[in-house]
């Protein structure tokens, strides 16, 4: 009777669990080349994916930038880093910034060496930059779980060409990128994605994809994950709640798996530049704070169908504690690079 039960709770627990459950940790490679190094909580040294995947986590994110000037996040550099992930038994999800630089919702700079090109070239480079990315990743026996096709991407990426201003191209370009990963040797083992930051705000989500999908160059079937990102401290009007009426949103006029692929908590923030939302409020700048966030995060998603993950955004940035964030620190480490308590959430996710 003992043996049953347990075997039931375990299956339980597994069906509650997210499919997904992980970090971005891009930084790792540029840290440890300034002597960053890391800790278990009870103070015994380990390399950070390591730590990552003994507090239950399943997947490592990973941004790619095209040619930056010092190679920090280049193809090599990702290589270099999945092979240590894959080796600590992280699945690996790449992120793809098509930039030499940061992507974001400011910034979605062209690649120079990529700059001046009409669309109908710069559709054909990207198809075969993401192809090559790809068959780079096959060579070196990694299958990344999944790879997005640009980094919040709500106005756009590859701009001008690719910006606000002509949908038709964004279309065209993420068309192409899909089927750089189709195409490639990883074929269908990985999964597209696209990723709009905002997950919060269904105004902004259902014009993205409405808008897009109506330029008859990029189908439905093109992908299979929508991303979203979802901070606290940018908007008083990211509750949960609205995280979770965007989501079912989104699953009923998509019908797409679902992930917030960004996330994070402050373990301290005492001069907040946005008021928090509201729904959030008992829950405190700390390290168990920062656990229950997590959990609450995670419980939105699991509720909606096809809800598969949450990702904490670079909880190990030693000397980036704030996370670009008004916050003061956000990580899930301390300044020595010992771990936090926290650190163990996704064995609850």
């Amino acid at each position: 009777m003992f043996s049953r039960n347990g075997t039931a709770n375990a299956f339980q627990d597994q069906q509650r669990r997210q499919k997904y459950r992980g970090a971005d940790i891009s930084s790792l490679l540029m840290l440890e080349s300034k002597g960053i190094s890391y800790k278990t909580t009870s103070g015994s040294s380990i390399s950070f994916e390591k730590l990552l995947a003994q507090s239950g986590a399943n997947m490592a994110r990973q941004r790619i930038w095209v040619n930056p000037s010092d190679g920090n996040y280049n193809l090599a550099y990702n290589l270099k880093l999945a092979a240590r992930s894959k080796a600590a038994g992280l699945q690996i999800y790449l992120d793809l910034h098509f930039s030499d630089t940061w992507a974001d919702p400011a910034h979605q700079t062209t690649p120079a060496k990529w700059a001046g090109q009409d669309i109908n070239t710069l559709a054909w480079t990207v198809y075969n930059y993401t192809r090559d990315v790809s068959n780079a990743f096959a060579n070196a026996g990694i299958t990344p779980a999944m790879i997005s096709i640009g980094n919040e991407i709500g106005g756009g990426f590859l701009w001008p060409l690719g910006s606000y201003n002509s949908y038709s191209n964004t279309a065209r370009l993420l068309h192409s990128a899909a089927w750089g990963v189709k195409d490639s040797k990883v074929g269908k083992q990985t999964q597209i994605m696209i990723h709009v930051e905002d997950g919060w705000n269904w105004s902004k989500q259902q014009f993205f994809y409405d808008t897009v999908l109506n330029q008859g160059t990029l189908v439905s079937s093109d992908f299979d994950i929508m991303g979203v990102s979802y901070y606290p401290f940018y908007n008083s009007a990211a509750t949960l709640a609205n995280l979770k009426s965007t989501l079912l949103q989104m699953s009923t006029r998509y019908g797409k798996k679902l992930m917030v692929v960004e996330t994070n908590w402050p373990y301290s923030c005492p001069s907040p530049s946005t008021t928090f939302p509201s729904d959030v409020s008992s829950i405190s700048f700390s390290d168990p704070g920062q656990s229950t966030w997590m959990r609450s995060v995670a419980t939105t998603v699991r509720s909606v169908n096809g809800g598969i993950g949450v990702m904490y955004w670079e909880p190990g940035w030693i000397g980036n504690a704030g996370l670009g964030s008004s916050c003061y620190d956000n990580l899930l480490v301390d300044s020595s690079g010992k771990a936090r308590n926290s650190m163990g959430v996704f064995a609850s996710l």
